[in-house]
């Protein structure tokens, strides 16, 4: 299935503090210069928080990891948990149409959608509210058909159980998700052929089913007013917990460092030296930058900031300018590790990266 933008969207994307808070916390867990690990959740949230991913939440998210943008957009037209278009502002409703589902009445399913939703998939309902469209099998065959409203499975459906949910769920109530025929969880539709002796001291409702009544609102999203979701290095004010430090025994002599290790805090002792800067491009034209490999649209633009335009300006640093430079960019080591030096003095010199060759080709840039 052909995914893309949607056709009309908003000016603007931000977190909101809470979820910027949740968001920044999510970058820590993985360590420096592997920040675009965090792409998916935080997409997640971006699409939590509006309800659909819109071109700015992406790229948003995309400058918060130093990404291409078009390296997350990847990312988000890849997954179909990811919605690129507006959704109901209640509910999005996502029924099974596969195998199982299909068999047992997913047709039936997808007909009360058309009449009670909207004709077409992807599409508003006329006030708004719902919007729906079919997926791929969701993995609870013994329950078929099914859908998937919000978080939560709706299971053993029918079209007039399914069309009072829907009915229910314009009305502003709050349906329970669940076999939606007297069924407990999973067991044989004819009852129990094992453990029966136990069935009497079972809870109300079944674990997944319980979660999501204690909620109490099965299809709201997560709008940063939750209680948060605690991480192992983070305390409930989002910083990193302190702990009270065991006494330490005395030190055994250090062992001789190893050379790489030797070489590595030598780097790191270089100090800082301002490379030459410019207060324009020369004759009022700037070399293309996103030539180099790491270098996308938003890291070219803090190049220039920063007063560097050319490629012959970038090919002399010396490790004290480069040490100044990296300082100032969001994440550092790229220069190194992505070879900026080598490749600017080939193209200054008018030879052509590998990269370079790609980039041109296809119009791809990496950041």
């Amino acid at each position: 299935m052909l995914r893309r933008l949607h056709s009309e969207q908003p000016e603007s994307f931000a977190f909101t503090s809470a979820n910027q808070q949740w968001a920044e916390a999510q970058i820590t867990k993985y360590p420096e210069g592997r920040e675009a690990s965090a792409v998916i959740p935080l997409l997640w949230r971006a699409q939590e928080q509006e309800g659909w991913l819109s071109r700015p939440a992406i790229e948003s998210v995309a400058d918060m990891l130093g990404m291409a943008y078009i390296r997350v957009l990847e990312v988000a037209s890849f997954y179909f948990m990811f919605q690129l278009q507006p959704v109901g502002s209640v509910a999005h409703i996502q029924v099974c149409g596969t195998t199982s589902c299909m068999i047992c009445g997913a047709e039936d399913l997808i007909a009360v959608c058309r009449e009670k939703i909207t004709a077409k998939p992807h599409a508003l309902s006329a006030d708004g509210k719902l919007s729906w469209e079919e997926v791929e099998c969701l993995g609870s065959c013994t329950n078929a058909p099914m859908a998937q409203i919000g978080k939560d499975y709706y299971e053993d459906l029918t079209a007039e159980n399914f069309g009072k949910i829907i009915d229910d769920l314009v009305a502003g109530k709050v349906p329970t998700p669940g076999p939606q025929n007297g069924r407990y969880a999973a067991e044989p539709l004819k009852g129990l052929t094992s453990l029966a002796e136990h069935d009497a001291d079972k809870p109300q409702y079944n674990a997944s089913v319980e979660l999501a009544m204690d909620l109490g609102d099965t299809v709201k999203r997560i709008d940063g007013t939750e209680v948060p979701i605690l991480t192992p290095w983070l305390g409930k004010d989002g910083k990193a917990t302190a702990t009270k430090a065991a006494p330490k025994p005395p030190k055994a002599p250090a062992p001789a460092k190893p050379a790489v290790k030797q070489a590595a805090e030598a780097k790191a002792e270089i100090k800082e030296d301002q490379p030459e800067t410019l207060t324009g491009a020369r004759d009022g034209k700037a070399d293309d930058l996103k030539l180099l490999k790491g270098v996308g649209p938003k890291l070219e633009q803090t190049l220039n900031e920063l007063g560097f335009y050319h490629y012959d300006q970038i090919a002399v640093w010396t490790p004290e300018q480069v040490a100044w430079v990296d300082a100032r960019l969001t994440f550092k080591g790229r220069i190194e590790r992505d070879g900026w030096i080598e490749q600017a003095a080939k193209l200054a010199a008018g030879e052509e990266t590998e990269f370079a060759k790609r980039a041109k080709e296809d119009g791809t840039y990496e950041d």
